[in-house]
Parts: C-alpha cells; structure tokens; sequence
C-alpha cells in the first residue's frame, strides 16, 4: 500500500516525510519522489515477542511517497498529478505556519487541492462521456459517468458519492483523483497544538480527519536515538510522537486490519483490507498457503492474552477451526494448515 504525502509547495511534506521515516531528505523544490517504509506501532505484536522471545519480530508497514508539489502554491502540474495517481491513498500536508511564508490559509488551501483533484477528474470524464454517447456500447459505463461527472459539477469529489464495489470496479481503470481515500495533516508552528476554530469547523462539517502536527519537531524527534526520542518525549509531557497517530490512521485509511502469526521463530503483524477471508489472509502469507489451504485455527488476541497460551485456549474452546470463507477479524492469531 502506498500512501502519498501530497500538498502544494512550501505546505511542509518533506519535512513531514522525514519525521515519519528518520530520513533526512532536503526540503526544498525537488522533482523526486522519496519512498520510505514505516512501521506501523502495534502493541499486541510487542506483547506476542515478550511472550514467545522469538528471532525475530516484524511489524506491519506502509510505503509512503514525499510527492513534490508543482513549481506553484496555487496549481498542481500535470508531472505531480501524474505522480498522484500512481498512489493507493492521499495524504494533504497544509501550511498552517508563517515563519516568512506569508499568513496561513488552511481552508482556502484545502479547497484548493480537492479542485484541482476534481477538475482533473472532470477532464477525463468529459473525452469519455464524448465517446460512450457517440457509439452507445456500454450503456452501464455511460451512466456511471454521467452520475459521477454531475457529482463532480457540484464541487464534490468522488469518494463522497456512495460508489459500491461494482462501480469502482468499473472505474478503477481511470484512477481518479478525487475517489482515493485521504486525511489532512496541519504542519503547525512549535508551540501549537490544537486546530484553528475554522478548520476544526471544516473537518466536523466535511467528516475529514484533520490531525495537527508540529512537523518541524517531529522530524526532530525522528532523527533522535529511540532512548533519546523517548527522553524528549517525557520531556515534553508525551507518551508517543504525533507521527505516531498519524501512521495509525493512515493504516485506518486505507481500511486496512491486522491478523498476527506467532512463535520461536517469528511474530508477525500481516495487513489486510477489512472483510478479507481466511484464504487470502494465507495468501498474503504466501501464494502456497492459499493455494493449499486446509483451515486456519484461529484466536483472538484477547483470548489467548487471558488462557496464556495455545494449549489452554485449545482447552478452553477459544481456538476455533475456521474455512476459507472465514472473515478475518482485526487481531486475530491465525495458523493456517496448508497442503501443498
């Protein structure tokens, strides 16, 4: 899954990059995409390893992408929306700072964005809309493109239509920019916390999730030692940095849970999408165990966090033999039994 830290230039997306990953990518007008890998925080892993002391422990991650933002504050130009569009999810980082920048205007600069994502959708429809009406082949596809453009005219992206799985089906070969799932990062001025009365309004009002965050000195933070981070964490009165927040509901956004594997060898959190069954959980262990699926026995963390072992949840009854039409359950322990 990637996840793209998108925004117009000067909003503060590499510096959010670089606390989210530790890296120390210049800020600047750089034409680059950065890529880095970041762990997403799970406790219940970190309990499994205490419980199993295995070799090795993994955590699920996510990829995000540092996409630099157009030679403008006012346009995204074709090259950045190109790049856009090769994302999974968005991720708006907005210029809540000045510190020579000029006065912030955080919901003028989120309107902003979400038109140029909306007009770039409408562009395409419209070349589309010219062909289906002139040849009349797919009469389900012209519908749908004319229920999405007439969304689109009312200023409203995509994603807020209600498309079921079969619409997105259709159009998922178009890659829409207003349909990705996104969030909102406010890159604050240190000393701030806390959202502006109009953008916390906006967010109630539009159902966004708008997390602030001092991206200045979360990079910082990121660039520390883990046992100085946790230092200057307690120093400033808090129990995790606000990156870490950010990268749960990046995970969230993407409708993403987390089914775990243990034991001497590896604990492990897997990331799939919500509503996955059994038998692609195996999958996204590997295409064998898909492919030679027998079961999958199955425990909930709580569950074996209380019995304290496999055996006594065996005892107990909380291990259950599941099938491949099983719907995986966020922080399920899962043993897949495969023949091959």
């Amino acid at each position: 899954m990637k996840i793209g830290i998108v925004g117009f230039s000067g909003s503060g997306k590499t510096t959010l990059f670089n606390a989210l990953t530790g890296q120390n990518v210049p800020v600047g007008f750089g034409s680059k995409v950065n890529l880095g890998t970041i762990k997403v925080p799970d406790p219940r892993v970190e309990k499994l390893a205490e419980i199993h002391q295995p070799d090795k422990v993994t955590f699920a991650e996510i990829l995000f992408a540092d996409v630099p933002g157009g030679k403008g504050n006012t346009s995204l130009d074709p090259q950045t929306l190109g790049k856009i569009r090769e994302m999974d999810a968005l991720a708006q980082v907005v210029r809540g700072f000045d510190e020579g920048a000029g006065t912030p205007a955080p919901v003028a600069e989120i309107t902003a964005f979400e038109s140029e994502l909306i007009l770039s959708d409408m562009g395409i429809i419209e070349k589309r809309l010219e062909r289906l009406r002139k040849d009349r082949s797919d009469a389900r596809l012209l519908e749908l493109m004319e229920r999405c453009f007439a969304h689109l005219e009312k200023e409203e992206a995509l994603r807020t239509l209600g498309l079921d799985d079969n619409d997105l089906k259709l159009l998922s070969g178009f890659a829409f920019l207003s349909i990705k799932p996104i969030l909102f990062v406010l890159s604050l001025p240190e000393g701030e916390t806390a959202l502006p009365a109009e953008v916390a309004e906006l967010g109630a009002r539009r159902n966004l999730t708008i997390i602030p965050i001092c991206t200045a000195i979360e990079a910082e933070i990121a660039a520390l030692d883990p046992a100085d981070q946790k230092e200057f964490l307690k120093d400033l009165g808090l129990d995790e940095p606000a990156s870490a927040r950010f990268i749960k509901s990046a995970y969230w956004l993407l409708d993403l849970i987390t089914f775990l594997t243990q034991g001497k060898d590896e604990c492990r959190a897997w990331s799939i999408r919500r509503g996955s069954t059994a038998v692609e959980a195996a999958g996204a262990i590997h295409s064998d165990l898909a492919r030679g699926f027998i079961r999958a026995e199955v425990i909930s963390f709580d569950d074996f966090v209380k019995s304290g072992s496999e055996a006594a949840c065996r005892e107990n009854g909380t291990l259950r033999i599941e099938g491949k039409d099983y719907i995986v359950k966020d922080g399920d322990i899962c043993h897949i039994r495969f023949n091959v």
